[in-house]
């Protein structure tokens, strides 16, 4: 004959309650957080490989953020080369219009105006630090703040306070791009000319170039256009380089971007939660609840108890 306690009844009507809890609450989790566990723990064998592709994604958004920063350095870098090409474009515009009128007018203050611009494009910050000064951004890399003082310099390199560093970045696995150029390389030749034609101003004899020209000052100017002429090309140049470099470094995250996207479903096929599984997981565990609680509640009838008396 076997006996049926009513211990035993009411401990497995409180086991198979604490059961359908545990799933309920699973179940629960899983439809909140729309992932199938909260730690690696919870993904088992799956974890190791959960660890290496999350380690690929961090990889690689960290070089997609690599070259979004390169991307904006070398946005201002074309801004300021294009300002200081603009500038020495403006210089050969005011020359030329002084040698086809015979007339300086007010050439001197034009230039002294272009100065500024190149001044301006090589003193350009991004982020917080100067852009062509190499390692050395805190310091601007070039000092003279006008033509005058241009002029009283030792010389042109002397202006000059850049380092030799240029910046490099890695946007890729092997892969580093030499972005950066230095203020010597961009404003040595058109600095030289200002510095000469203002020279040329303030030396007795041929200067100063205000009124009607002569014959001398024609040739003096003419030759300049020439020299002016090379100084656009070279930093036009610069500025090619710098484009093609914006063009690769575009290229580069629109691949590393595929290649997340490729990771970023891996991992989600093996993370996220089947929403429609988890919410009838929910709904069936519910139901055991439920139905664990009125078997207890039952229990409470049949006790022998209740024979006895």
């Amino acid at each position: 004959m076997t006996r049926v306690a009513t211990f035993g009844n009411y401990q497995s009507a409180l086991l198979d309650l604490m059961r359908a809890q545990t799933r309920a609450a699973d179940a629960q989790e899983r439809v909140s957080t729309q992932k199938n566990a909260t730690d690696l723990t919870g993904f088992g064998r799956q974890a190791e490989t959960l660890t290496a592709l999350k380690g690929s994604q961090s990889r690689i958004q960290g070089f997609i953020d690599t070259g979004a920063a390169v991307s904006a350095r070398l946005t201002t870098q074309d801004l300021a080369m294009n300002q200081i090409n603009d500038a020495i474009n403006g210089v050969r515009t005011a020359l030329g219009g002084a040698i086809s009128t015979d007339f300086t007018g007010s050439l001197m203050l034009e230039l002294e105006g272009q100065f500024q611009s190149v001044r301006g494009g090589l003193n350009i910050r991004h982020q917080g630090g100067y852009l062509f000064a190499g390692a050395s951004t805190s310091t601007a890399p070039v000092e003279a703040a006008n033509l005058n003082e241009l002029l009283a310099a030792p010389s042109v390199a002397s202006l000059f306070r850049n380092d030799t560093l240029k910046t490099a970045s890695r946007v890729a696995e092997g892969t580093t791009l030499e972005t950066g150029f230095l203020a010597d390389e961009l404003g040595t030749e058109i600095l030289t000319i200002l510095r000469d034609i203002q020279n040329y101003h303030s030396t007795p004899g041929s200067g100063p170039l205000t009124g009607r020209l002569n014959e001398s000052q024609k040739t003096f100017l003419s030759a300049q256009l020439t020299r002016l002429e090379q100084a656009s090309t070279a930093v036009v140049d610069k500025i090619a380089k710098t484009g093609s470099l914006a063009r690769q470094v575009d290229s580069i995250t629109t691949g590393h971007e595929a290649q997340k996207g490729a990771l970023d479903e891996l991992v989600s096929g093996r993370t996220d939660a089947d929403l429609a599984e988890a919410i009838t997981d929910l709904e069936l565990s519910q139901v055991a609840i439920q139905a664990s609680a009125q078997v207890i509640s039952q229990l409470r009838q049949v006790s022998l108890l209740n024979y006895l008396s």
